[in-house]
């Protein structure tokens, strides 16, 4: 019996005036890697909100959201149990903050370290054997404002990865990279889901979904369009329905590519 991760069930959500969700219900469960897309405004990030404590629903009797079973948890103790690699993060994360401190500040889930956390040799070991298993070791004393978007993303994944979580959540995470970096960062990732980490995708960019994903979610205005096995969802027709234009889907060895229908 597969364990639920995130259990969301009749939520109402909110940024700001605008409601992005009503009534919601989405389950992850521990090993199901799951990917969800849907174009930009669909509300795929007020989901990495909840999972990170950062957007809350609206209070009602039917409304429970469970992480890790849980309906009351301590945000940082989540977070040490998800791995996350968003927008918000690179875009938040401080530019003085050397590679291997990025690497570290995954210990705390924090943004760069702090003066009162203590590190271990087995941590500061650990954290320079990340640095290379990323393929950015020399990277270790470079400021991360210094740094490509490609070098920081591999440090960011080596940041939500090195505290061995439960989960991996990743926010369109080959954006910005060229063929060769993007490449890479999904081999990256395929071998931590091999090690046994649970995949959760958010993404617009069909081409970002590893072969070993096997369920979709696709996302719309706040609705949950369609939600199943990865080749019953990815047609042309749950495509352009979900962006509004003629899709036409290509598959090679289990990764997926959108053409112009």
């Amino acid at each position: 019996m597969r364990l639920p991760i995130l259990d969301i069930q009749h939520a109402t959500v909110y940024r700001g005036d605008t409601c992005v969700f009503e009534d919601l219900s989405f389950m992850l469960e521990e090993g199901a890697h799951t990917a969800i897309l849907g174009p930009n405004g669909a509300g795929k990030s007020t989901i990495l909100k909840l999972l990170a404590g950062e957007a809350h629903p609206v209070p009602n009797d039917a409304t429970r959201i469970r992480l890790f079973g849980e309906e009351r948890w301590n945000v940082w103790d989540v977070r040490k149990r998800l791995g996350m690699v968003s927008h918000d993060l690179q875009h938040q994360y401080m530019d003085q903050v050397t590679g291997l401190k990025v690497i570290l500040s995954g210990f705390h889930a924090s943004i760069g370290i702090y003066g009162h956390q203590d590190y271990s040799y087995a941590q500061l070991a650990r954290a320079d054997e990340m640095l290379k298993e990323m393929g950015v070791g020399w990277l270790r004393d470079r400021r991360f404002g210094e740094m490509s978007t490609g070098e920081q993303r591999r440090c960011l994944l080596g940041r939500a990865l090195v505290h061995e979580p439960t989960a991996l959540v990743l926010d369109e995470p080959t954006s910005g990279l060229d063929l060769t970096a993007t490449f890479h960062y999904l081999d990256l990732t395929r071998a931590h889901i091999r090690k046994g980490k649970t995949l959760l995708l958010v993404t617009h960019h069909i081409h970002e979904i590893p072969p070993e994903v096997e369920r979709v979610v696709l996302l719309k205005q706040g609705k949950i369009l369609q939600d199943g096995g990865k080749r019953a969802v990815l047609t042309d027709a749950n495509l352009s329905a979900l962006f509004d234009c003629p899709v036409a889907l290509a598959e090679t060895n289990g990764w997926y590519q959108a053409f112009p229908g």
